[in-house]
């Protein structure tokens, strides 16, 4: 089966001597799956070669290192500064092109952002010149366990770079480009983005200089070019060759614009590069900034200054940025961009170009923004997926197929990490029973998919997963001994989610006060004879909400309704500051709530990752949500809720409604007795403590692989 729907997107391009069979590039990004010692092994091998069978036109292997360990921004990242690793480099695109793919590698030295290279080997930071004092500090929104990690770590020495350094490190980056092409790659993107290197020297934020590299935008972009000119040497000129730029940098007056990006463009056209991929750069120092230009929160972020620039140049150009699929088709029907490079997308699901060719786009795993993929290297982990629990893991290969043998399982409890066992145990063709207590299937996922949108898409897609899998789904059941020993239950999963008590805060039993479920079930329209004594309303939010949210449930539809009305009174104060308090903040003061919220921590956003984390908390505090970390003594009392403050002196905010976010626990209660039955239990998700989206899926993966006897 193919697909029409996209004939632009999937029709073959070409960038210089280069043909793809599509138009969807992985885009170059560090994840942190190469070795300790830089090479590329088996790990980074298999991640990519997912890719490769996933039908995407190009890969591109992102931040090559040059210099490496010098201008070094990550733990584990690939090394192509020695002969010593071109033999890796060969392994991983003799792999890749075995799929049919194309593979590039992008050329890389981290300059002023190579933190890691200082920290790990007290290296110096190379640069033009010193540069501005940073604005903020985005580890005020680090956690304090998240804070330990940094302890100890030093301001680092800067490198200003003479002319003897600049050699080195354009010769660096034609040797690299030598490698590359000897390695097999299928061409090389150079990173002229992103405050590294090269980009330092174009923006005239960080060069400041008064010699030939300083000054004007020709002087500023010299080691731009010097650095093509010195590649085109080495690998000729029909290899293709092309670089990444800023379109502009966020947050940084006197940075990098749109007007210079057009005319950087155009000279380095005419320095013989065969493609520009389009980006953006941020003030590092400002935690929203960091989800607001090259990973950026709104989608088609970047799209705009794409067919600007495409509009000054005759060579192709590749968009990026949290582009949608839909919109991808449109700007390149409409010669605003050639080619699309996504990211987080195809590391959520690596098969998304074979889906769209199939016409299979309801079956692409979407995407929810969650920003758990790049948080990872910025806490110097390797990059990991909520929602993908395989990636990373690719080197471990699938579970045996059952074949005549298939194993009977139960899973108990619909939400994301049951509805993912299920799935993912009916593909092993493996015989499955989902139980579920309630009348629907979801769980907290469904709470989550109203406070936050993009949640909504994953829960759809696990609905219709374990929908067309053809699963024995059974709603309003409650799992006992006796009915898994009647479907004859090998193997039981435990996926029912945590406990949430009601913290023992003074006034806590008082009308107006509300527990995280009596909020779910208010906004999901859902019955409970305490939420009907405490509203006095129950009848009308079955009406206007419940309707909406059978078992085919629409949360769109519940989303709108919520939107224009809940029993809530203007104030509220939620108590409890991690990932459910502000996200619930969130919703309620964008329908027109004063919102406070107070939180015991010294710090609030535990259970988001920090790249979401920075983003939400700026933008609760830009819409005026009152935030109190570090509170205690909390009292809630007839109209308001009294704390003592971080500082010390007593504090009281209104609240004609308290929501207490607080109080969940794991509950293994289940496992437990089921165990001591007989039975072989997996217990996963929030069973085992809170976990979120990511620890449901990941839980997921790994109770069906123990099932399936996985080696």
């Amino acid at each position: 089966m193919s697909s029409n729907l996209y004939p632009h997107l999937l029709s073959p391009g070409r960038i210089g001597t280069l043909e793809v069979k599509n138009r969807i590039a992985v885009t170059a990004m560090g994840v942190s799956l190469s070795e300790d010692d830089g090479t590329v092994g088996e790990r980074i091998i298999a991640y990519h070669e997912e890719q490769a069978r996933g039908g995407a036109g190009l890969i591109i292997s992102g931040v090559a290192g040059v210099a490496w360990p010098v201008g070094a921004v990550a733990m584990q990242q690939t090394a192509i500064s020695d002969d010593r690793f071109i033999p890796g480099l060969r392994k991983l695109t003799d792999r890749v092109h075995a799929h049919g793919a194309k593979i590039a590698t992008q050329l890389h030295h981290g300059g002023f952002v190579a933190g890691y290279s200082h920290a790990r080997w007290g290296h110096p930071l190379w640069g033009p010149a010193v540069p501005p004092a940073a604005k903020g500090n985005f580890t005020d929104y680090f956690l304090m366990e998240e804070l330990a990690g940094l302890a100890g770590m030093k301001m680092p020495e800067l490198k200003i770079l003479e002319q003897e350094d600049i050699d080195v490190a354009v010769q660096q980056f034609a040797q690299g480009a030598r490698r590359a092409k000897e390695a097999g790659f299928d061409g090389i993107e150079i990173h002229g983005g992103h405050g590294y290197l090269l980009s330092s020297f174009t923006s005239p934020y960080t060069n400041t200089r008064t010699d030939k590299y300083g000054g004007s935008l020709e002087n500023r972009l010299r080691l731009t070019l010097e650095v093509i000119a010195a590649i085109r040497a080495e690998v000729g000129r029909d290899y293709p060759v092309w670089i990444k730029l800023d379109s502009r940098e966020v947050g940084k007056p006197g940075g990098i614009t749109l007007d210079m990006a057009k005319e950087a463009a155009k000279l380095v056209e005419a320095a013989g590069v065969d493609a520009i991929t389009i980006t953006s750069y941020h003030d590092t120092s400002v935690g929203k900034l960091h989800s607001e230009s090259n990973i950026p929160h709104l989608e088609n972020w970047n799209l705009p200054a794409t067919a600007e620039i495409r509009k000054v140049v005759s060579i192709p150009v590749i968009g990026s940025g949290r582009i949608e699929v839909d919109s991808a088709e449109s700007a390149i029907a409409k010669g605003e961009t050639d080619f699309v490079a996504m990211g987080r997308k195809l590391l959520a699901d690596p098969h998304l170009p074979r889906k769209l060719t199939e016409g299979a786009t309801e079956k692409v795993r979407p995407c929810v923004y969650c920003y758990t993929c790049v948080s990872a290297i910025y806490m110097g982990q390797p990059t990991r997926c909520a929602v993908n629990a395989g990636l990373g893991n690719e080197f471990e290969g699938e579970p045996p197929m059952a074949g005549a043998n298939p194993r009977r399982v139960a899973v108990i409890g619909g939400g994301p990490g049951g509805m993912e066992s299920a799935r993912r145990l009916a593909a092993l063709g493996h015989k499955v029973t989902l139980i579920e207590k309630s009348d629907r299937l979801g769980g907290t996922l469904r709470f989550a998919s109203l406070a936050y949108e993009p949640n909504e898409r994953i829960l759809e897609w696990l609905r219709r997963e374990v929908k067309e899998a053809g699963i024995d789904v059974r709603l309003s059941t409650v799992a006992t001994p006796d009915l898994l020993r009647s479907i004859g239950a090998d193997a039981v999963i435990v996926a029912t989610g945590a406990i949430r008590d009601m913290p023992p805060i003074p006034g806590n039993d008082q009308d107006h006060v509300y527990s995280g479920d009596d909020m779910r079930r208010m906004m999901l329209g859902e019955s409970s004879e305490e939420l009907k004594r405490k509203t006095g309303l129950f009848t009308r939010i079955a009406t206007k909400v419940g309707a909406a949210t059978g078992a085919t449930a629409n949360l769109a539809l519940v989303r709108k309704a919520t939107h224009a009305w809940m029993p809530l009174a203007d104030t509220v104060t939620i108590v409890g500051g991690e990932l459910v308090g502000l996200e619930l903040a969130e919703f309620l003061s964008e329908r027109g709530r004063t919102v406070n919220v107070v939180e015991e921590a010294p710090r609030m956003g535990k259970g988001l990752t920090l790249v979401r984390r920075m983003r939400l908390m700026a933008e609760l505090a830009e819409h005026g949500v009152g935030l109190h970390a570090g509170a205690s003594d909390i009292v809630i009392g007839k109209d308001s809720v009294s704390f003592t403050d971080a500082s010390g002196a007593r504090q009281t905010v209104p609240a004609g409604n308290v929501v207490v976010a607080k109080g969940a626990h794991g509950d293994l209660s289940l496992a437990e007795a089921l165990r001591a039955a007989g039975f072989e239990v997996h217990a996963i998700g929030d069973a085992n403590g809170v976990g979120y989206i990511e620890g449901a899926m990941h839980g997921a993966r790994g109770a069906v692989r123990a099932v399936a006897g996985a080696a």
